[in-house]
């Protein structure tokens, strides 16, 4: 409105720059709008908005280097001119390129392809009008304010029109990525090297393209990091923080070259510890048992345990050397305990299958373990 107004009016020209801020602060709301329109089903992560627009700065990167060059005219010493010459174009094609590469993220669909027409329309009246403007050729109320209005129409029949649901989507491919990262630091070292052969207006789509690919990374390391940490917690313990059952299965399926044993071991006279005394206190003693098993074991065994109170060992080593450890770790519980001071004994039974090979070593462990309870054997090797 200020803009046509200040066609039959004379504003101030400090009046009239506001206008100017107006029109750009429309590039980064249709940034975060406009790929949501592509699919009413399904929305983009961070990583792939990120994605998309490493891709879209770094094609615009080398159209502004080379496409928009030639277009542009020159202006001597006048900052203004120059800027307003310069960043509309650029950010219609940094706006494009965006577009172009979240809608072929997204799979094709009829939204999307009347998404991309609206805004290359948009883009390329842009680019008429300032040129004209620019030569002093544009006249108010021309054919080429009709190409606006032609841009705005085809996006919004693009909202009435089919989206994609692709949920098996890979994403903008990594080698996109690469080369647009590439290319963006290449035209920066360029331009660094020989300054007047290239554009000095690439530098905000190339800088911003390199500073993307930073983000990029440390959200992508963030994300390894939290997968690390829930692959670690799905295989670990949270009262005991050793392994858990589902480890040491994994481990048993590796274990069949090696030469060891795997001991089962179970708690003997546990269960009226928290009968008398309560569930925290009986999960204080399984981290005391566990503590003195730690410290029983050898370097390279591996102890988990498996639920309630039992707890399982791989160890490598001959049947006698096995044997001398389960001695060891049953007599590691051979004085009691003292927690809030309260004295409590408990024992274990300790079930041992040598390793041969076999599949069967976890259930002849666990026959060995309830032969070593039922015979009050202490610890049975099977």
């Amino acid at each position: 409105m200020i803009v046509t107004s200040s066609s039959y009016l004379n504003f101030p020209e400090s009046f009239i720059a506001i206008t100017d801020s107006m029109y750009l602060l429309f590039y980064p709301l249709a940034i975060l709008g406009l790929h949501l329109l592509i699919s009413t089903q399904q929305r983009l992560t961070v990583l792939e908005v990120v994605d998309a627009s490493i891709v879209g700065l770094g094609l615009s990167t080398l159209g502004a280097a080379f496409a928009l060059q030639p277009v542009l005219p020159y202006f001597d010493g006048d900052l203004n001119q120059s800027f307003l010459a310069t960043i509309y174009p650029v950010a219609d094609l940094v706006l494009l390129c965006f577009i172009i590469a979240t809608f072929v993220m997204q799979g094709f669909s009829q939204r999307g392809l009347l998404l991309c027409l609206g805004v290359l329309i948009y883009a390329i009246t842009d680019l008429i009008f300032l040129w004209q403007n620019l030569n002093m050729s544009y006249t108010f109320g021309s054919l080429i304010d009709y190409g606006w209005l032609l841009a705005f129409v085809v996006i919004a029949e693009s909202t009435w029109r089919p989206g994609t649901d692709n949920r098996n989507k890979n994403g903008v491919s990594p080698v996109l990525i690469t080369i647009s990262v590439f290319l963006s630091a290449t035209l920066l070292a360029l331009l660094a090297i020989a300054p007047d052969n290239f554009p000095h207006f690439i530098l905000l789509p190339a800088i911003g393209t390199l500073a993307l690919a930073f983000i990029r990374m440390s959200i992508a390391l963030n994300q390894a990091r939290n997968i690390g940490h829930e692959r670690i917690l799905a295989r670990t313990d949270e009262l005991t923080m050793l392994p858990n059952r589902r480890r040491l299965i994994s481990e048993i399926q590796n274990y069949a070259s090696r030469s060891g044993s795997l001991l089962l071991m179970d708690l003997d006279g546990f269960k009226p510890v928290n009968d008398s005394f309560g569930h925290e206190v009986g999960d204080k003693v399984l981290q005391l048992v566990a503590q003195r098993f730690s410290r029983a074991l050898p370097s390279g065994a591996l102890l988990a345990r498996l639920g309630g109170d039992e707890f399982g060992v791989l160890v490598d080593g001959s049947q006698e050397l096995v044997l001398e450890i389960a001695l060891a770790l049953r007599a590691t519980l051979s004085y009691p305990f003292i927690i809030d001071g309260h004295e409590i004994s408990i024992g274990v039974s300790i079930g041992i299958a040598n390793n041969d090979g076999a599949a069967d070593l976890l259930l002849r462990a666990d026959n060995a373990m309830y032969a070593a309870k039922r015979q009050a054997l202490g610890v049975c090797q099977l």
